[in-house]
């Protein structure tokens, strides 16, 4: 399949907005084809990181198909997100092998630690299934990278343990 264009990597989804002209080969690549709709918005949210309101206007207007139905298909699938991705995503591999070595426990610590953080609109927390790295468990995604064998440990040391990693410090909010 033909490349649009190399998004920039940010947050949870890795890319950030793009462009009309950018909109407009994604969908003549498809041939205008109204059937390629869902093609078209996985795409156009891997160019802008998310479905703009904009773009599933053009997107509606260039594949002669009904707002409605464009915005029906977005909002239908919950793949795809209406609403820009957060600055940066920590995920808790809640696995077998994760949740029976802390993870949930890991987790209660880490939904305290990005309440400010998620409230501001910088952070997201997300639970996931097995990451695959089983023998290493509990096991962070921060961003694009993995953390492992993040083990619970009293205050000082968890908190010193998760800087490292790159979450930032307890009661104080990252800018976007």
């Amino acid at each position: 399949m033909a490349s649009i264009g190399t998004p920039t990597q940010r947050g949870c989804s890795g890319a950030v907005a793009g462009d009309r002209e950018a909109i407009t080969r994604l969908i003549q690549l498809q041939g205008d084809d109204p059937a390629a709709l869902i093609e078209v918005l996985h795409q156009l949210q891997q160019i802008e990181g998310y479905l703009a309101a904009r773009s599933l206007h053009q997107v509606a207007r260039q594949l002669r198909l009904p707002l409605s139905r464009v915005y029906g298909v977005a909002s239908f699938y919950h793949l795809f997100r209406r609403t820009p991705p957060p600055v940066h995503c920590c995920a808790v591999c809640l696995g077998t092998a994760c949740f029976v070595n802390g993870a949930l426990e890991l987790l209660a610590v880490l939904e305290l630690r990005l309440a400010q953080q998620a409230r501001a609109g910088g952070w997201v927390l997300e639970r996931m299934g097995c990451l695959g790295a089983c023998g290493s468990g509990p096991v962070l995604r921060l961003d694009q990278g993995l953390a492992i064998r993040v083990r619970l440990a009293p205050a000082p040391k968890l908190d010193a343990q998760l800087e490292a990693i790159g979450l930032p410090p307890l009661g104080r909010a990252t800018a976007r």
